[in-house]
C-alpha cells in the first residue's frame, strides 16, 4: 500500500511514473544497454487539499484562492493518473457539535470479517480478486440486464469518463455485491459505483 498525503505537491513526473505499474502490476528500469522488469502490484491512496489554502467549500472559513490557482492546482494532476483511481471520496468540514454528535461506527473486526468474506468469494468465483479481471472476465462475473447497461453508458457519457472507467465501474459494482452477498450487481451497486468516481469528471479533461 501506497500513501501520498498532498498529492499535488509532488512533482508532476513522479506521479506520472506510478502509471504504469498501476496499470501493469510492474515496473521496467532502462539503464544504457540494460532492462530490468520487477512485480509493483500495490494500492494507492491519496489525499489532497480542495483548493491551495484549503477552504474551497467551507462552510465558514472563506477561500482566499482564485479561480485561475485552483485550476493550476488541481492541473498539477493528470487525468490518465486520476482515472486510475477507483473511488473518490470528498470528506468536508465538520464542526465540534457536529464531531461529537456522530454515531458509533462499526466495528473494524466487523468490517474485517465482511472483507475477507467477500474476498473468499471472489477467488471460489473466479481465482483471483475483482481488481484482476480482465475485460472479457468482467462480462461473465458481472452481467447487466439491457436497462442496467444502458443507465450505466448514459451516466458515464453525461460525466465524460472514459472506457478505463467503465470497466472501474464494473469492478467497482461487482465487489459492492461481493461485501453485500449478492450473486450478481444491482443497479444500487452500479448508481454508487459512479458515485465514487463523479469527484474524478471535476478535474477537468483526460
Amino acid at each position: 500500500m501506497l500513501f501520498l498525503d498532498e498529492l499535488p505537491e509532488y512533482d508532476r513526473k513522479v506521479l506520472e511514473v506510478l502509471r504504469e505499474p498501476l496499470e501493469s502490476g510492474e515496473i521496467h528500469i532502462s539503464r544504457a544497454a540494460r532492462q530490468v522488469s520487477y512485480p509493483a502490484r500495490f494500492q494507492l491512496l491519496a489525499a489532497m487539499n480542495p483548493c491551495p489554502c484549503g477552504y474551497l467549500g467551507h462552510p465558514r472559513k472563506p477561500c482566499r484562492c482564485t479561480p485561475e490557482q485552483v485550476s493550476r492546482y488541481r492541473a498539477k494532476i493528470s487525468g490518465p493518473l486520476l482515472d486510475r483511481f477507483d473511488l473518490m471520496v470528498e470528506v468536508g468540514s465538520l464542526s465540534l457539535d457536529e464531531l461529537q454528535a456522530l454515531p458509533d461506527g462499526e466495528d473494524s473486526r466487523v468490517v474485517r470479517e465482511r472483507v475477507e468474506v467477500a474476498r473468499e468469494r471472489q477467488l471460489q468465483r473466479q481465482g483471483k480478486v475483482n481488481a484482476e479481471l480482465n475485460a472479457a472476465e468482467l462480462a461473465e462475473v458481472c452481467p447487466l440486464s439491457a436497462a442496467d447497461s444502458a443507465l450505466l453508458n448514459q451516466m458515464l457519457d453525461k460525466l465524460d469518463l472514459s472506457a478505463r472507467a467503465y470497466f472501474r465501474v464494473l469492478r467497482i459494482a461487482r465487489t459492492l455485491a461481493d461485501l453485500g452477498g449478492h450473486a450478481r450487481p444491482e443497479r444500487a451497486h452500479l448508481l454508487q459505483a459512479v458515485q465514487f468516481r463523479r469527484g474524478l469528471a471535476s478535474f477537468g479533461s483526460r
